[in-house]
């Protein structure tokens, strides 16, 4: 099982899209995956088509060990893909989690179970480096950086680097950088090519060939609670998710 963390402490830069996607590519190819939102805003869950409001137990009743992982696990419109949904409860986690001991592997541990059942997890981060975020940094075996082409890229990255070395001295050694996409791209735009040459530079080998484009339809396909690949498979969007997913198998394999 790999386990992956999409993760970047600013707003905004395509984490849940990305998130949604990439574990929908994964199970259109026959991999069975785990999508886990870890954001209190839960709009993984409603990207998936769940009602948020609706859901009676999430993530945070996991990390409480209020609830099994079975116990919150919910099958998507999607072969081979399921999800921990999240709900807005998650917002008052990390205080009540704040004096429990070992409180950064609460979902490490929970997931150990099922290791022999996902190929992969894939886990939607909150845009913060809190004990939400630790916890998945702990949990993941890599993590992917999704970075916005637009001014002010990269800044801010050096924290997340930063705080995944903290993660790797004390809590998870393994942790490494999976890869970083660059989203939001308007190849029209010189900014766009400046920033890309930037994060290459940065980044190097690390960064997938794969550039995410400004897409209506990615933008749209959220409010229908559908992955692009249902939405609109013919779409910009619905390639480039379908083509970066190829190459995280590639680099798996």
């Amino acid at each position: 099982m790999k386990i992956i963390a999409i993760v970047n402490q600013k707003g905004g830069v395509g984490k849940t899209t990305t998130a949604i996607n990439v574990a929908a590519c994964l199970a259109e190819e026959g991999q069975e995956t785990l999508l886990i939102d870890g954001d209190p805003q839960a709009n993984a869950t409603s990207g998936l088509g769940i009602d948020k409001r609706g859901v009676k137990k999430s993530i945070y009743e996991l990390l409480l060990e209020e609830a099994s992982l079975e116990d919150v696990l919910i099958p998507t419109d999607i072969d081979w893909l399921d999800l921990i949904p999240s709900s807005p409860n998650l917002i008052g986690a990390e205080v009540e989690l704040v004096n429990v001991l070992s409180r950064e592997t609460r979902l490490k541990k929970a997931l150990e179970k099922m290791k022999d059942v996902y190929k992969f997890v894939i886990l939607d981060c909150p845009p913060s480096l809190g004990l939400l975020t630790i916890n998945s940094l702990t949990a993941a075996e890599s993590i992917l950086i999704p970075i916005q082409c637009e001014y002010y890229a990269l800044e801010g990255l050096g924290q997340l680097i930063h705080t995944v070395e903290l993660v790797k001295r004390s809590l998870n050694p393994g942790l490494q950088i999976e890869g970083v996409v660059l989203t939001m791209a308007d190849m029209r735009v010189n900014l766009a090519e400046q920033v890309i040459g930037e994060v290459r530079k940065f980044f190097k080998e690390k960064v997938y060939q794969t550039i995410i484009p400004r897409n209506v339809k990615l933008s749209e396909s959220p409010g229908f609670g559908k992955p692009i690949i249902l939405y609109d498979r013919a779409s910009r969007g619905a390639e480039a998710y379908i083509n970066l997913t190829r190459e995280i198998l590639k680099k798996t394999n």
